[in-house]
């Protein structure tokens, strides 16, 4: 979403939302697709739909990407309601996607995991919001590193990673997250900065930078899981 357009120049009427209310209600709509997501994995797994899921997964995946294409894209147009919507649409869809690895990995390597995300997440995310150093920079950089990681990951779909490659790759995947959850984090004072006139593109704000650090979270718990799962495999051989 790109907020630096000047298509906002014109009166508003409506109360302007705090700093601390904005950063609030982003963690909290960021924890609740978390919760939506794994609930809705359990639910998977724990029922016939997950073979439902299995049949229609590459459906479900191209589902999620236009679900955030959306999102991003018509955000300013989208009532507050549609945006929460869509949020909360992509969560559950991820969830369904996500299930496999709640069959894949272990209950404690699950909980480990979580719990181990939560830790850099938090980190990272304190680091952004109270940094003064000006992290606009580090946006471009990591651009090239998801598109190499992404370029890297299809090769290795498609020919097969060694555990060292493996190891490597979830390894820079971890670093490219975590240094993203403190780029996203930082942005969200930008976003807020930028809609705190009107309350109604800030709640639309908030929601869209749910979606950025959840996507953070995510990704950040799905490469600790598979260096976990990584770990396991090495020490029972």
């Amino acid at each position: 979403m790109n907020y630096y357009n000047n298509d906002y120049d014109r009166g508003y009427t409506e109360a302007t939302m705090s700093a601390a209310d904005y950063m609030a209600r982003t963690y909290r709509w960021m924890a609740c697709g978390l919760v939506v997501t794994f609930a809705v994995a359990l639910l998977t797994v724990a029922t016939p739909l997950f073979y439902l899921v299995n049949s229609l997964y590459l459906v479900l995946t191209i589902a999620e990407l236009a679900l955030v294409f959306t999102l991003s894209a018509r955000l300013q147009r989208m009532s507050v309601g549609a945006a929460r919507g869509v949020f909360l649409a992509y969560s559950a869809l991820n969830g369904m996607v996500l299930s496999y690895y709640f069959l894949l990995f272990s209950v404690n390597t699950l909980v480990m995991a979580f719990l181990s995300t939560a830790v850099y997440f938090g980190l990272m995310a304190f680091y952004g919001h109270t940094t003064n150093r000006d992290l606009t920079s580090w946006g471009p950089k990591l651009m090239m590193g998801l598109m190499a990681m992404l370029i890297t990951g299809l090769v290795g779909t498609l020919f097969g990673f060694g555990v060292g490659a493996s190891l490597l790759y979830s390894g820079i995947g971890l670093v490219v997250f975590m240094l993203l959850t403190a780029y996203d984090t930082q942005k969200l004072h930008q976003m807020y900065a930028y809609y705190a006139a009107d309350s109604e593109l800030a709640e639309k704000a908030s929601v869209y930078g749910a979606l950025t650090l959840y996507l953070d979270f995510i990704n950040i718990f799905l490469f600790v899981l598979r260096l976990l799962g990584m770990g396991g495999s090495r020490s029972r051989d």
